[in-house]
């Protein structure tokens, strides 16, 4: 068996020990190439180590196993590997009958070339978890400046008051495949394929991998006492209750702000509005427990 590891920043060749075989050869690799079909791919890192590997796992469809040493691990979790572990038993299950592999969702981002007679192509990216506008960019910006212990140990949530201190809630229109629309002065609108991000933070508590859904939670304009003091429901998902927050189930949508807004997926940037984002339908394949 012929197995591409990515180590990404936080993976060590101590972690990669502990899953190696006699009979399985092991490349380690910077990024999985798109052209080369490998039996499984080893990711050890968190959202962004496998985000930055999603084309070509699609393209390949290579079985791929999450091995959670990143700050946030919020995919990981969402598959059952809370630890290390955990990624160690579905590896030994998987190298034993191959019978654990899923087949699940991705989500993916167009954003149209910059002008019609620019010469350039459509531009896709995918993600797995979560990706969104407004507060949480800024966020995720914020964050992303911190050290990686800070980062999973409740960076995310340090870096809301910060963020939020100078925040303006942008005009965010989000425009759905049945025709219908949503477009007024919001502080965030995220688009989800899993429940969590930001290790942790439950804004689409009702995602699941594998349903052909992305969920869409638009948060209107809010004072901003009010939000502080809300935030921790999202950590439960008990947000959805509340008269500010909306809530759709779909599989294509189009987002637009003025002014443009950078759009954050897994913690990565990606690109600004606007730009449509699609389900795929079990388009990615990974190995669980």
């Amino acid at each position: 068996m012929r197995v591409a590891a990515i180590l990404g920043k936080t993976g060590t060749e101590r972690d990669l020990a502990r899953f190696k075989r006699s009979d399985t050869t092991i490349d380690i690799l910077p990024d999985l190439p798109e052209t080369t079909a490998y039996d499984a791919a080893l990711v050890f890192g968190g959202d962004g180590s496998i985000h930055r590997q999603l084309a070509a796992l699609v393209a390949t469809k290579t079985p791929a196993l999450l091995v959670p040493t990143g700050s946030g691990n919020d995919f990981a979790r969402a598959l059952g590997l809370s630890r290390i572990s955990d990624s160690l038993a579905a590896w030994q299950r998987f190298c034993s009958g191959r019978d654990n592999v899923l087949d699940i969702d991705a989500a993916q981002i167009l954003q149209p070339p910059t002008s019609p007679d620019s010469g350039l192509a459509a531009r896709n990216s995918y993600y797995c978890c979560v990706a969104g506008v407004g507060l949480d960019s800024e966020v995720n910006r914020r964050a992303n400046s911190y050290p990686a212990w800070l980062r999973g140990n409740g960076g995310y949530a340090l870096a809301v008051l910060p963020s939020l201190a100078a925040f303006r809630a942008p005009h965010v229109t989000a425009e759905f495949e049945d025709g219908t629309r949503i477009s007024e002065p919001a502080m965030l609108a995220a688009f989800a394929n899993a429940p969590a991000y930001g290790h942790g933070i439950r804004m689409a508590p009702r995602a699941q991998l594998d349903d052909g859904l992305l969920d869409v939670c638009f948060v209107r304009r809010v004072n901003k006492l009010k939000l502080l003091t809300v935030f921790p429901l999202v950590y439960f998902g008990a947000h959805l209750r509340l008269e500010e927050v909306l809530y759709r189930q779909v599989s294509r949508l189009r987002i637009s702000s003025d002014p443009p807004l950078d759009i954050f997926g897994d913690g990565e940037f990606i690109c600004r509005t606007p730009a449509e984002i699609a389900i795929m339908p079990r388009a990615l394949r990974v190995i669980v427990r």
